[in-house]
Order: structure tokens, then sequence, then C-alpha cells
């Protein structure tokens, strides 16, 4: 895959691209009077810090530059100023009390541009449009209208948990199956086949783009909007050639779904969704603003689709991967679920509230490994003064979730997985920082989607703990084999593909778990 660095590209593309930069030398370089700019690493003339620009892992290559240059790190590639953010206070006092100041995003020509997900309202830019799209997502998604989908995520849950009893090993994709059939189901009124459902692949390679070209400068076009004219079939052009392939996907991703709804509705055989909801409330065919007003609504259900089916897979599969490493943790929560919910049936959204132990395991699998360790990119609208440091107008801003989700001070032992740190007399202590103030974005740009995320989480970590247990892998001795966690570069982070053993707990847990009419 093309990536920023220009040991990707011939030696005549590098000289085009160096070129192309000295003609806007004077734009890029200018350098304001008065304040200085936050520390960071040295540059060079014209590439700025091009080759210092982590292309896999950058949250924790930022944690190592935290360490150097204190918790704002600023540096530039052509000109363009990023600046890391790594510390809760930063982030606070920057991208939330100044949001006015720090709601844009980047422009991002690979993204939205080459690719085409200007229709995911969290990558537009700050204003009018962008407001439109929140307003009605959050119609749907807001903390109290998600118990709407509760029978559905139940009902999913439920039917997981038989395709982990027949192919546990498969455990990673009956996962993305689970959260991909809710969605769809909430979001489009769809029912997705058990196996190679085209709604759920043309997702996940959607996804997988959507990962790759959401890092700020991952891919140099971004940096130098020009490249996005070069041809194709130009040696170095290879994002070119990704771009268009990820175009298709993310356009049949938005358009298939939404289409089915409208098709449904007309013959009277739809079911309630979020899809059919904003359908039946657009203007008449012939309104002046019908075409605008459904392009909003179907933009809308693609981000519950995207968000839906990517971010809360990456956080079970951690907590299935914390499961395997920290047994005790797991007996622990499970004696808890035999405690309120005993052995006779699955638990539910109504014990929640009793389960402070289960809650704890929900906050800490979002702390312990970041989905989204770097968030998504904020831009500074003016020119900004903090703590005696100017913030250029332009500068791309990223707060490192990762680095602030294992800072010592606030969380002891940050890389280990301790539920108990969230609580105190055995209740949720109300005190301890949740980790869903970074985990899922900061200020005006905070996930919208966050209350379904949550009980997503909630529901598929109670329903698995209370008939299966999960343990490390054995070799063909009985002999423990040791996992670590290893994750997966991108805007979104997940386990690498790992092995663990997954068995009902009892014979009664399995009864549980086959359920009435299980084949």
């Amino acid at each position: 895959m093309y990536g920023i660095s220009p040991t990707c590209m011939d030696t005549q593309a590098t000289l085009c691209i160096i070129a192309v930069a000295s003609l806007f030398l004077w734009h890029f370089i200018r350098k304001r009077p008065g304040l200085p700019l936050p520390p960071g690493p040295k540059g060079y003339p014209i590439i700025g810090n091009l080759f210092d620009m982590p292309r896999k892992l950058a949250w924790l290559e930022y944690d190592r530059w935290f360490k150097i240059y204190g918790d704002m790190v600023y540096f530039k590639v052509f000109g363009q100023g990023f600046l890391i953010l790594g510390s809760r206070a930063k982030t606070t006092d920057i991208l939330e009390r100044r949001s006015a100041n720090y709601s844009d995003r980047p422009s991002m020509p690979m993204l939205l541009e080459l690719m085409n997900w200007d229709s995911n309202f969290a990558f537009i830019p700050y204003g009018s449009w962008w407001r439109r799209h929140r307003r009605t997502f959050h119609q749907h998604f807001h903390s109290g209208a998600v118990h709407k989908y509760h029978s559905i995520q139940l009902a999913e849950g439920h039917a997981f948990l038989r395709r982990l009893l027949m192919k546990p090993e498969n455990f990673m994709h009956h996962i993305r199956h689970l959260f991909a059939a809710v969605i769809m189901n909430v979001t489009y009124g769809i029912k997705v086949s058990d196996t190679d459902d085209p709604y759920i692949t043309t997702a996940e390679e959607a996804l997988h783009g959507l990962s790759q070209a959401g890092v700020p400068g991952r891919f140099l076009v971004d940096v130098l909007p020009i490249l996005k004219y070069v041809p194709s079939w130009m040696p170095g052009a290879g994002f070119k050639r990704e771009a268009t392939k990820w175009r298709k996907l993310s356009t049949d991703m938005a358009f298939k779904p939404f289409k089915h709804v409208k098709e449904t509705l007309l013959q009277g055989s739809a079911v309630p969704s979020v899809a059919a909801a904003l359908i039946e409330a657009l203007p008449d065919e012939d309104g002046i603003y019908r075409a605008e007003e459904e392009r909003i609504a179907r933009n809308i259900a693609a981000v519950a689709y995207a968000g839906g089916a990517d971010t809360t897979v990456s956080a079970v599969h951690f907590f299935f991967l914390a499961m395997a490493m920290y047994p005790g943790v797991q007996r622990k929560a499970q004696a808890e679920i035999d405690s309120i919910v005993g052995l006779n049936r699955l638990p539910d959204y109504n014990d929640r509230d009793s389960l402070p132990y289960i809650n704890a395991l929900v906050k800490e699998t979002m702390r312990w490994q970041s989905v989204a360790p770097l968030a998504t990119s904020h831009v500074c609208s003016s020119d900004d003064e903090y703590n005696g440091y100017l913030i250029p107008k332009g500068t791309i801003v990223l707060g490192n979730a990762w680095t602030i989700l294992h800072d010592p001070e606030v969380y002891p032992s940050p890389d280990e997985y301790k539920p108990e740190r969230w609580l105190k007399d055995g209740k949720l202590d109300p005190d301890a920082q949740n980790p869903s103030v970074v985990a899922f974005g900061y200020g005006r740009r905070t996930c919208p989607g966050r209350y379904f995320s949550d009980e997503s989480l909630y529901a598929s970590i109670s329903l698995v703990l209370s008939v299966y247990n999960i343990d490390p892998p054995v070799d063909d001795r009985g002999n423990v084999i040791p996992i670590q966690p290893e994750v997966t570069s991108g805007m979104l982070s997940g386990p690498k593909p790992f092995q663990c053993t997954i068995k009902p707990r009892s014979s009664a847990a399995e009864a549980l778990i086959r359920g009435p009419g299980f084949e």
C-alpha cells in the first residue's frame, strides 16, 4: 500500500513532489512573528518531519515523543502543521473548552474526494451541513432512544452464543457477524445471512479502507492535495488505484441497503428501522428540499451502519483477549452474574444496574486497548495562543487517547486489565475518570453513537460470561500457550488474530445457549 514515505515512489515522482512543494514554499514555511510554536522534533527544509511521522502504531510513537517534548508535540510535513496532545488536561482545554475554534476537520482528499467518504458526517467540515446530520442522527441514537434496540441486540446476542457453540474457533468472525447483524437490523431492517452475506462483506472491505485512510498524513495526497490530479497509471500513484477500489465499496455501502428500504416501503413490506423512519419523514418527491433531505437520510443510515459494524467489534475482540489473559477477572465477573441472574436464564438489560463488576469490565475494555487510539483529527480554525505557544490556523490537532488512558497517575499499572479500578465499596466509583471522555472523541465532535456502542458492549460481555469460559490456547501436551496483545494499525485498531479456548461453563449453560428452536 502506498504510504507517506517517498521511498514508495520512484526517483522521478519524488523530484516532482519536491518541485511542487518548492512552488508553494512561501506559503508552507512562512513564519509568523511573536509566539513560539509548541516543542517537537526538528525537521528538514520543505519536507519538514516527513521521515519522522510514524506510519504504523502512530499513537505509540507519539507516546514516546511526549516523554521527550512534553504533552504537546508540534511538527510539520510539507508545511502542514500537526499538534499531538498527550494529556486529559490539554484535550479538555483545547478541544473542549475552545471547541468553537477546534471543531473543524482537515480536508483529507484521499478519504473524502477520492474514496467518496463524504457521506460520513464524522469527517465533513464543521458547519450547518454537519449540524443537520448530527441533529438527525441524535434523534435516533441519543441516550433516551437506544433502549428501542434492546430486543434486537439481545436476540442477535443469543444467536451469537449459538454460533460460538458450533464453531468456537471462528469467534472473531462470529463477533463481526454479531454486530453487523445488529446494526443492519436496527438501521435497515435487514436480516443478514449467516455466511457470506454481501452487505457484511462490502462493509468490512469498505471499513478497512476507511481505517487506512482516516489517519491524517497516512497518504501524501492529504498533505499535497495537488497529487489528486496525478493519473492513476503514473509510477508512485498506487494510492489512486487503491482509492478507486475503496470508492466503489464505500458507495455500495451507502446506497445499496438504503435503496432496498425505499423499495420495500413502496411495496408495503418494510419492517421498522432507522432508514425507514428517515425515508417516511422526507418531504414530498417534488419538494424543493427532497434531494437534499434524502441525501442526509442516506448518509445518516450509512454512518450508523459503519460505526455499529466496526468499532464495537474491535472492543469485543479485545474483551475476549483480556478474558484469555486474566482468568481471575473472568471468574469474578461470572460469580457476580451467577449471584444476580442465577443459572436458569441469560442476563438482559434489566440486570445492568445490579452488575457493577460487569459494568467495570465494559469501562476497562474501552480503556485497556483503545479502538480509536488517536480518535478523529480536528483543525484549528484561527490562530490561537495556548500556554505561551502559537497554534497556527490550519493545524491538525489529534488527542492521543491511548496515552491519556494509560496515564499511570490516573490508572496505576495501566498495561494491566483491572476492572477493580472502576469500583469503590462494591459499586461503580463515580469519581473515576470515565474512559468514554476520550475513547469517543472530544468536544463538539464526540461520537454520537457512544450510547448505542455502550449498550452493545454490555450485552455481549454479560451474555458471553454467563455461559462460556474463555481460556488461553494449549499445545498438544496440554501446556498453556501464552498470548500477548498485538494490535493492528490505522485509524481504528483491533487485536491481531489470536487463539483461545471457548467452552460452555456447564451442561446447564449449554442448555441456555441452545435455547428453544436450536438446530
